[in-house]
């Protein structure tokens, strides 16, 4: 099978790249840098350009975009611009990145895409209303692209809590950081990488082909559990 991950350097890419090999799978990265990883062939791109995406293989069976944002704020201190940007990047950057994939997965016999939201959508959460309010926004788009593709293209998105990545380090730069946010989860720790990982290639793969439009927390239990 091949597999377009956007994102695929780093944090959660990174592991979904690795899992995604485990299989046995052809993997593209499609990141600002060069992944520098035996096995994946790499597509320079950046999602906040409008540059076309070069290189991608003719038949597409998966892709998965990564790339996303930690805007945390008050609301009277965000401003427009802080809105825009968290916007272009979280969904105009999946626009971009799906469109390009397209024609590819159009040759493929059961595509599937996996996009990211975030816990913060559902639950409400403090200093959130940026990025929520661009992941509302991604929430959206799966579940319309998920009834526009049906049946060739399934189309689903992870929502995660806080995951110990480098775009959440500043959020877990100490243990006490640390300890504090496990201790908010019922399960008593933190995700790691290969917990997003996981549910991601499952959605990829056929052992999830009777599941679209989908919004799947994986969440230490946070968005269920009091």
């Amino acid at each position: 099978m091949n597999y377009i991950v956007f994102g695929g350097t780093k944090g959660i890419g990174k592991a979904v790249v690795d899992g995604l090999l485990d299989e046995g799978h052809a993997v593209w990265s499609v990141s600002r840098s060069d992944v520098g990883q035996l096995g994946v062939e790499s597509i320079l791109w950046d999602a906040l350009s409008e540059e076309p995406i070069i290189g991608l293989p003719a038949v597409i069976d998966g892709v998965v975009y990564t790339p996303g944002s930690i805007n945390l704020k008050p609301f009277n201190r965000l401003k427009s611009e802080d809105f825009q940007s968290d916007f272009v990047l979280n969904v105009l950057g999946i626009v971009k990145a799906l469109q390009a994939c397209y024609p590819g997965m159009k040759e493929a016999t059961n595509a599937s895409v996996v996009l990211f939201s975030t816990i913060a959508v559902s639950q409400g959460m403090l200093f959130h209303t940026s990025i929520a309010a661009a992941k509302g926004a991604v929430e959206g788009l799966t579940r319309s692209l998920a009834a526009e593709w049906a049946p060739q293209i399934r189309v689903n998105a992870i929502a995660p809590s806080l995951v110990n990545t480098p775009l959440a380090s500043r959020l877990l730069s100490t243990p006490e950081k640390i300890e504090a946010s496990a201790l908010r989860h019922p399960l008593r720790r933190i995700g790691e990488p290969n917990d997003i990982a996981q549910a991601v290639v499952y959605l990829l793969s056929n052992r999830s082909a009777w599941t679209t439009g989908q919004i799947l927390a994986v969440d230490g239990g946070m968005s269920a559990i009091q």
